[in-house]
């Protein structure tokens, strides 16, 4: 309706209403002017007409409004629920939702249509920017306002009054109205808005709501308000208000904690009151800003800086951020606590306390969100990449990182949850890789490097703000077992300084405690700090080890916090307190002589000499006596004793011989008694020393008590008697004998003999004899003087030494024939003309007058006698008699005259010349024996003839026999007629001239032989021709004389023509061997190159020439073909990378191929063997190539230099050859031993838990092998001794595996293989355990045998030792019959069967018992007894004679059992009995039958058990291995090569992987070239190696500057100690640089400079340095020789850098990537300070590191073989499944089933006719009903395969 028309209406109606007056129209909420009015109004609005804007109402109106919800209300309404389940006390921050004056009512809100309000947000208007966000608009759509509403409460009352309206809005919404609108099918969302005037309470009625009026009528003193009141609030919530007042008073003071403080403490203007009113109960009130612990006001007040960023998302999202830093303050950190977590400490006591983790924020996340300066308290951010934990290696410490907490303030951009409990994606938001981040520094913001700005900030606070105590020197881990909690036992690292607030505290330093009872003075033994720490580290406290001074008085040790250390102590003082208390100690003895006979030191006394008493005092350095030990209870303090000793030093060692122990008489001193016992010869030393009186200690406190030492000596007495040695060497004719006489003193001991001394002998023997050898006679011995003066004696007397020589015949000459021998008779006598004998007593014959002539020698040792008849006298060309003389003499005794015989020898008859002649017609010729005889060629030699003659040169007639002893050698026939007479036959003479002719005739007669022979020398006519004759040769070697002789006939009158012609001629001779020709010898070729050459021979006119092929020499020696550099390297056991060619040469160096020829290669000592042919032949052109591999030491695996040596053979002839050095390293990679520790004195109980083994792989430099799979690994178990190296054959053996993770990297860690939680077999004895590793299919290392012994486990039961069959009694007169047991022997045992109750006695208590407890009638024993005890000893009881009683009680037929319960009083723990059932019957026919059946029944129960046994363990074995999903679990671990399931196609990816390895090693890389150490310091432990070695550079740039850099140091060789240097100084004469650490300090800590924006990316040299070996060594190393040298990129960046730094500190050196240097003090230029090019360095450059890509595929190959090793044992549990199923369906285990069946058929029958119920057959081991006896297996098969299975 237009507003004219209704406005004239009303007029034409008669109102008096006047338009033209300034009046208004209104709404309860708005207000408009007329002419503003819309020009349509709805449906249900309601209009007012007032007079004035501000117009009071008469009375309250009401104003109907539909409220339709917004969309939010329903699509986010189950949000809340959601994080009311977080386990959050939730209600604080719904509180929050309804805070005084920001709960907007107001009309722009909602926009009026048809009198309906809705919410809408196209009229929003977004408030300007303002820091953190702090712009008020955090509730502005209200969905979470009405959701905290109806959480708290039934029903909300919502009252406002804007300050520009008078009239006061009221609006309730109530659960109960909306309920009740519903019900009556009325517009839910439908109301009414009471405006009313300030104070009217009159619409309040109801009774509950009275305590609204009061409420009401404050309105009036209020300019404007807005009042949420909420009623039926929930019962939990009105506890947690009433009972946490100050708990959710924090929680709003949290949540608005920059709407109350502002950006800094205490500067904003909103100081919200919280006031909380009980019924009889005084208000609490409290002003939010008087909060103090909340946790925003705990991080601002405890931060000493913070980090300002920002971040932009997308668009106009920004969020603010803060970090603060929280410093460490000595003992502490200042990181405020959450005052809602729960802390459990170690309690209040201080030593207790002990820092167990960086502490700080610990796990909590670093960021607090705030949205529109609003905590959005459920979200919060742990982290940014840029601010979270290193990864890597950091300069900082990493307790650094949980000292920094944080702000984030987010703008209106992000989403937050309907009731402000989280926001919807800020995290995801701010970790996007589009956001922003940079750094806000006095407000304005700065685009950096985030990260690098946080880190240098992060730097800076750490250097700046922490106190943090530095633990130097580290010394190793230790265990305290004086710590209670066990976890807190280690590991604790030990060091021997610290640095605490600037002062240093060292091992050794003495200190004073504070705050201790008492207060106590000591010495720093070291430092303790908890954790696993390695080198210099800075930690939060820690505990000081403190040796209490002076340790003599207190020898305590105590561990104390560091902070209990005095810092204001003087050491003077300290010192001073220690002086006192010390001379309180004994300090010397003091020994006086109450008697006067003293002994002085060294003294000298006879035997028996009486020694002392002495007086013994003990002082202290004050010089006062003192009987006890000082301290501050005299009568507690320990007494004082003297003990004196006396040791006597004999030979065979030390005798004590006085051991004395005196108490002080109070009164008198300390006082011993004479002592006359020291008779013994030697030294003696007497020894006092104080003692105390508890247990004898002569130490206290690791000092001394004082001692007094004497020594003396005892020598002998004066003699007494005297004694006779005995003789045992037998008296002979001749010889003079002596008589040795000892005198002793009265204790026995040998003593001087008396000054004066006339010994007298009496003996029966006077005169010489004959044939007595060996009759004893007596001697007598007197001196007088003596106490003791005679002694007899007896003496042996034999035949003297050799005197004389007697020889028989005795004649003066005696004749033999020559050849024949002479007899003669000897005897060898004494000096009496007795027959001497004695040992080698040789006599000898010698022959003289004629050469040649024999001796003869007889033995007579044993006789004395001896015959000559064996050597015959043979004189050479004897023509007459001659006499020779004979000489009998003996060598031994030149005593002896000899004896000569003289001997004729005349001439023998025998044959003794041959004699041949020829009969020619001018007369006879001789021929003499050897001659040669020159004869025409052709011809015939004739007339020949023999003679022979005898000795004498008589002739010999020739006989018949004489002629067949005649031989002719060199005649064509021979006869023997003609011999008879003496002819011999024709010889012929050769044709040819060079050919000669033998001739020999012989007579040969037994040992005698006569010959003559000649030699035919053919000679020609007169010469008519020459000719030359040479051997055929084509070839001849160099320097080789021409074989055989060149032969030249010439006429003689022309020889002097002949000329011999050669190119090259090395030497010739020319002979002339008769007139008619010449013999040319020695023709031999100079040394040249082997080829044709030409031989010429020239007589008169006429010239012969010969071409020679003059090759190389013969094979000389043998040369290297390009030959290595020596020495070679090699690793022991590896190949040579290339094959050694060597060629056969000429002693010039001409190749000289020989096929004959063969070259042997050996190693030049034994200690070191090489895999190569032994020998080779040479190929055509004379070489041979040797393929060297497997450089093995013999000896050691430790390196060593060697020689290949090369040698030639040719017709067995050694043809040298070169020796090729070789340097044999170990292998670093090679295993050779496996290496275990473990617990040598565990306990092994059976079926308990193995000690963990450790085994490690040794290689052979002796280090740990890194790198490997302990999947290889195997642990072997076996019961037995085993003998050898290997586990023995037919025994039965577990294999266990080594536990490991398969997701774990191996790479680059040597961690041993451990062997833990392995099951103990259950049966007792020696088991041995061997480590196996498997390096290859067909080879492993096996570990020495360690044995164990597993003992019993703890007894649990009593056990028979083998299973009774079930007795049968009847109560009959018979005793047999009534008898349960003869003899039972029952053992207590553990749950395993092993016997173990050795070490237990008691008793075993037997009683009856029934099947049920109603059995009232039961059988009693023997004498009536309802028990019966036996004897239980070491564990064991022998039941005998076990009867019951005649004519019992017991029930026909009935099924008894026997209880043995054993009772032993010294054990704690209950013992399970034995049960035995038996059967009852109360007649013996019925008792025998009953036998029989039970025994059946007692076969069948068995077998059943083990048919059962054996199926059962078949279906768990099947089950076992059904389930066995080792390969998934393994894939699952592993995660890679998903769809390889074969083992060849895992062995194929593997060897691929293995070939790109390899391929990355052999490519070029960046390589030192400077010489390794020698092996001599290699290998000792103490020598670290070159500095060129320690350390890779990655950069080619950074690795040129910084070996330049350092090229003076390259070669420098570091030690760990001066000791070690100075040995490589003195091994190279001063020749080589070294530098030993322990005279280098670390470098202090590092104050870098204060922030400045650096270019050119600057770092520390020594950062970009890689150790692969002793990294904290080589950090010291490089430490201090690069300093803080930075490296940068240019020589701008670098003037740069120093310009800025030279302000504040001193500038290091600076290197710049492209080469040059700027020196410290600034100085750059010049070549001296520019380095050359990599390739001008000589290799004395670091090398590089291997690509990241090799330790990535050494991963993958460790993870393969992990893998395949799964595939192949998932295909042998496959397989093993599969045999197993096979196994139970086959026809032998069907029938086995059916046979139990049957078997179980016939028990059930068999116990229907005992009367016997089937559920009494039990199998318990307490009980042992019936069950089948399992065989004993020494080790469970099942349990090692389930060990494996679960290692996986």
């Amino acid at each position: 309706m237009e507003l004219r028309p209704f406005l004239n209406a009303m007029r034409d109606r008669g109102s008096s209403f006047d338009h033209s007056r300034a009046t208004y129209l209104a709404t309860p909420l708005e207000k408009f002017k007329p002419y503003s009015l819309p020009a349509e109004l709805k449906d249900g609005n309601t209009l007012h007409l007032l007079q004035s804007v501000d117009q009071v109402l008469p009375t309250a109106t009401k104003e109907r409004i539909l409220f339709l919800p917004h969309y939010d209300t329903l699509i986010k309404s189950g949000m809340y629920e959601y994080y009311a389940s977080e386990g959050q006390k939730s209600l604080p921050f719904d509180l929050t939702h309804l805070r005084t004056g920001k709960f907007k009512l107001e009309l722009s809100k909602f926009t009026r249509e048809n009198s309906t309000f809705r919410s809408d947000h196209a009229d929003y208007v977004r408030p300007c920017p303002v820091p953190r966000s702090l712009n008020s608009d955090i509730s502005y759509f209200g969905v979470g306002g009405k959701q905290a509403v109806f959480f708290i409460g039934q029903s909300v009352r919502m009252i406002t009054k804007p300050a520009s309206s008078p009239d006061v809005h009221e609006l309730v919404l109530s659960k109960e109205e909306f309920e009740r609108k519903e019900k009556n099918k009325e517009d839910i969302y439908c109301g009414f808005i009471r405006n009313r005037q300030p104070g009217d309470s009159s619409h309040i009625s109801m009774e509950e709501e009275r305590f609204l009026h009061g409420f009401i009528r404050e309105e009036l003193l209020k300019e404007h308000f807005t009042a949420v009141v909420v009623t039926g609030v929930q019962q939990e919530h009105i506890a947690f208000l009433r009972s946490d007042f100050y708990t959710w008073t924090r929680e709003l003071a949290h949540v608005y904690h920059y709407y109350i403080h502002g950006q800094l403490i205490n500067v904003g203007s909103f100081a919200p009151q919280v006031c909380l009113m009980e019924r009889s109960k005084l208000p609490r009130m409290l002003n939010l800003r008087e909060v103090t612990d909340d946790m925003q006001t705990l991080y601002i007040n405890s931060a000493v800086d913070t980090f300002e960023f920002r971040a932009h998302v997308g668009g106009d999202g920004v969020v603010e951020g803060t970090i603060r830093y929280h410093p460490f303050l000595y003992d502490r950190e200042t990181y405020p606590e959450d005052p809602y977590v729960i802390t459990s400490g170690f309690g209040h006591d201080d030593d207790e306390c002990v820092v167990v983790s960086h502490e700080g924020r610990g796990k909590r996340p670093v960021f607090e969100c705030y949205w529109n300066g609003r905590l959005i308290p459920y979200t919060t951010i742990s982290e940014f990449e840029w601010c979270a934990w290193p990864k890597k290696s950091c300069p900082l410490p990493v307790e650094c990182f949980s000292r920094i907490s944080g702000v984030l303030f987010a703008n209106d951009h992000f989403q937050v949850s309907t009731n402000k409990l989280t926001f919807m994606d800020l995290e995801l938001q701010l970790k996007d890789k589009e956001t922003i981040f940079t750094r806000v520094v006095n407000g304005q913001e700065q685009r950096v490097k985030i990260q690098k700005e946080f880190f240098q900030w992060l730097k800076d606070c750490h250097e700046k703000w922490d106190k943090q105590v530095k633990f130097m020197y580290f010394q190793g881990t230790t265990v305290r077992t004086d710590v209670v909690t066990k976890k807190m036992q280690s590991p604790w690292a030990q060091f021997t300084t610290i640095e605490w607030d600037g002062k240093m505290y060292s091992a050794g330093q003495y200190v004073k405690s504070i705050k201790t009872h008492p207060i106590f003075y000591g010495s720093i033994v070291q430092f303790l700090l908890y954790g696993d720490h390695e080198g210099d580290v800075y930690a939060t406290g820690g505990q000081v080890q403190i040796a209490m001074e002076p340790r003599a008085i207190f020898d305590e040790v105590r561990i104390i916090p560091i902070s209990k250390i005095d810092r204001g102590v003087s050491l003077a003082s300290i010192k001073s307190y220690m002086d006192c208390e010390l001379a309180k100690l004994p300090h010397k003895l003091n020994v006086t002589w109450p008697e006067g006979n003293e002994w002085n030191p060294d003294a000298v006394r006879p035997a028996g000499t009486p020694f002392g008493p002495i007086q013994v005092e003990i002082l202290n350095k004050k010089g006062e006596p003192m009987m006890r030990m000082p301290g501050p209870n005299s009568s507690a303090s320990k007494k004082l004793l003297v003990e004196l000793k006396v040791v006597w030093h004999s030979p065979k060692g030390d005798v004590e011989t006085n051991c004395h122990t005196c108490q002080h008489g109070g009164k008198w001193p300390y006082w011993f008694k004479t002592m006359e016992n020291l008779s013994n010869l030697g030294k003696y030393t007497l020894r006092l020393q104080a003692v105390l009186n508890e247990n004898g200690a002569t130490e206290f406190a690791g000092r001394r008590l004082p001692s007094q030492t004497l020594h003396f000596s005892i020598c002998e007495g004066a003699a007494e008697k005297f004694v006779v040695d005995a003789v045992d060497a037998p008296v002979h004719v001749g010889v003079p004998f002596s008589i040795t006489l000892q005198f002793r003193d009265r204790y026995d001991h040998i003593t001087q003999p008396p000054s004066v001394l006339q010994p007298r002998l009496e003996c029966s023997l006077y005169s010489w004899f004959k044939f007595l050898s060996g009759q004893a006679y007596s001697v007598k011995v007197v001196i007088p003087g003596l106490k003791q003066e005679t002694q007899m004696l007896k003496k042996s007397v034999f035949p003297g030494p050799p005197h004389s020589l007697v020889v028989k015949p005795d004649v003066e000459e005696t004749v033999v024939e020559n050849g024949t021998s002479a007899k003669f008779d000897v005897k060898v006598h004494d000096e009496a003309g007795n027959v001497a004998i004695q040992p080698k007593l040789i006599v000898r014959c010698q022959f003289q007058g004629a050469p040649d002539l024999p001796m003869d020698a007889v033995d007579c040792s044993n006789t004395g006698t001896g015959l000559f008849t064996d050597k015959p006298l043979w004189l050479k060309n004897l023509r007459a008699d001659q006499v020779v003389t004979a000489k009998f003499d003996i060598p031994s005794c030149t005593a002896v005259a000899p004896v000569e015989r003289k001997i004729r020898v005349t001439p023998s008859g025998r044959v003794a010349r041959l004699e041949v002649f020829s009969q020619q017609e001018d007369g006879i010729i001789a021929l003499k024996d050897g001659e040669k005889i020159g004869w025409t060629a052709g011809d015939i030699l004739q007339n020949l003839y023999y003679r022979v003659f005898d000795e004498a040169d008589r002739p010999v007639p020739i006989t018949t026999a004489l002629g067949k002893k005649i031989k002719v050698w060199g005649a064509t026939q021979t006869s023997s007629k003609e011999l008879e007479k003496g002819k011999l036959p024709d010889v012929p003479v050769p044709t040819v001239v060079k050919d000669e002719h033998y001739y020999s005739v012989t007579y040969q007669d037994g040992n005698v032989s006569v010959a003559c022979s000649f030699t035919i020398m053919p000679h020609p006519d007169e010469p008519k021709r020459m000719k030359a004759t040479w051997k055929s040769i084509t070839s001849v070697q160099m320097s080789e004389e021409l074989p055989g002789d060149i032969c030249e006939f010439c006429s003689p009158a022309h020889l002097e023509t002949f000329k011999v012609l050669m190119s090259v001629l090395c030497a010739a001779s020319l002979i002339q061997e008769c007139t008619q020709s010449i013999i040319i010898r020695g023709v031999r070729f100079l040394p040249g190159e082997p080829g044709p050459r030409e031989l010429c021979l020239a007589w008169r006119e006429f010239v012969e020439c010969l071409r020679i092929n003059v090759s190389p020499g013969p094979p000389k020696k043998v040369q290297l073909v390009d030959a290595p550099e020596e020495p070679l390297q090699v690793f022991n056991g590896r190949d040579l990378e290339k094959p050694l060619v060597v060629q056969l040469c000429d002693e010039w160096g001409n190749p000289s191929p020989d096929p004959k020829a063969t070259i042997s290669l050996k190693p030049s000592t034994p200690d070191l063997k090489v895999g190569h042919s032994a020998s080779q032949s040479v190929d055509a052109e004379g070489k041979a190539s040797f393929i060297v591999k497997q450089f093995n030491h013999v000896f050691s695996p430790c390196s060593g230099d060697y020689g290949l040596e090369f040698k030639g053979t040719l017709n067995r002839q050694p043809i040298p050859g070169p020796v090729v050095k070789v340097k044999v390293l170990p292998d670093p990679n090679k295993p050779i031993k496996l290496a275990v520790s473990y617990d040598s004195e565990a306990v092994h109980p059976a079926g308990g838990v193995l000690t963990v083994f450790s085994v490690t792989v040794v290689s052979e430099e002796g280090s740990n092998i890194r790198n490997l799979n302990p999947a290889s690994m195997s642990m072997m178990l076996w019961k037995g001794e085993g003998s050898g190296n290997k586990p023995p054959g037919g025994v039965s053996t577990s294999f266990l595996k080594c536990l490991f993770l398969f997701i774990f990297p191996f790479n680059n860690f040597a961690f041993p293989s451990l062997f833990r939680d392995k099951i103990i077999p259950e049966h007792v004895g020696n088991y041995k355990i061997q480590f196996f590793f498997c390096l290859d299919k067909t080879k492993g290392l096996w570990s020495d045998q360690f044995v164990i012994n597993v003992v019993p486990n703890v007894p649990e039961k009593l056990m028979p030792d083998s299973q009774p069959p079930t007795p049968v009694v009847s109560n009959i007169l018979s005793v047999e019959s009534r008898t349960l047991f003869k003899s039972l022997t029952l053992v207590i045992m553990d749950k395993y069967k092993n016997p173990a109750g050795t070490h237990l006695d008691g008793t075993v208590v037997v009683s009856i018992r029934g099947s049920s407890e109603e059995d009232v009638e039961l059988p009693v024993f023997e004498g009536n007894a309802k028990t019966v005890s036996f004897a239980l000893s070491g564990g064991k009881a022998e039941v005998t004679n076990l009867t019951i009683m005649e004519n019992c009680p017991g029930t026909d037929g009935m099924e008894y059992s026997l209880h043995f319960q054993p009772v032993v009083p010294e054990d704690n723990n209950p013992l399970k009995p034995f049960e035995l059932p038996f059967m009852f019957y109360n007649d013996s026919k019925n008792q025998e039958q009953m036998a029989v059946l039970t025994k059946k029944k007692d076969r069948l129960s068995q077998s059943i058990m083990a048919y059962k046994s054996v199926f059962d363990t078949n279906k768990q074995l099947i089950s076992e291995l059904k389930g066995n999903n080792l390969l998934q679990r393994l894939v699952f671990k592993v995660n890679m090569y998903l769809l390889l399931l074969q083992v060849d196609a895992i062995d194929a990816l593997i060897v691929q992987k293995k070939t790109e390895q390899e391929n990355i090693l052999k490519q070029p890389r960046r390589t030192c070239s400077i010489p390794v150490l020698s092996h001599v310091f290699r290998t000792n432990p103490d020598v670290l190696g070159k500095v060129a070695h320690l350390a890779l550079v990655e950069d080619n740039d950074a690795a040129q500057v910084i070996s330049w850099h350092l090229s003076g140091d390259m070669d420098c060789v570091v030690t760990r100690n001066t000791a070690a240097a100075r040995q490589i100084y003195d091994y190279t004469q001063g020749r080589q640089q070294v530098m030993p650490l322990d005279s280098v300090l670390p470098l202090p800590h590092i104050k870098g400079p204060s922030s400045f924006p650096a270019i050119g990316n600057p770092v520390f040299a020594r950062d970009l340095l890689i150790f692969p070996h002793h990294v904290e060594s080589c950090h010291t190393v490089f430490g201090n020789l690069l300093g803080d040298t930075i490296l940068i990129d240019n020589l701008d960046a670098a003037n740069h850098y120093r310009k800025a730094v030279s302000n504040k500190v001193q500038c290091p050196t600076l290197l710049t990537r492209q080469g040059e240097r700027v020196r410290s003090n600034g100085k750059f230029g010049g070549l001296q300070n520019k380095a050359p090019p990599i390739e001008k360095l000589r290799g004395q450059v670091f090398g590089a590191p291997l690509p990241k890509q090799y330790h990535t595929l050494r991963s993958q190959i460790d993870h393969l073989q992990q893998y395949r090793l799964a595939v192949s044992e998932r295909m042998k549990v496959q397989k093993d499944y599969d045999v197993h199923q096979a196994k139970m369906h086959s026809p032998e285990m069907l029938q086995n089933e059916k046979e139990m069946m049957e078997q179980e058929k016939q028990l059930m029958e068999i116990e229907k006719k005992l009367g016997t119920p089937q559920n009494n057959r039990m199998s318990s081991d307490s009980g042992m009903k019936r069950s089948a006896p399992v065989p004993p297996s020494e080790i469970t098969p099942k349990r090692p395969r389930r060990e494996m299975r679960s290692l996986m």
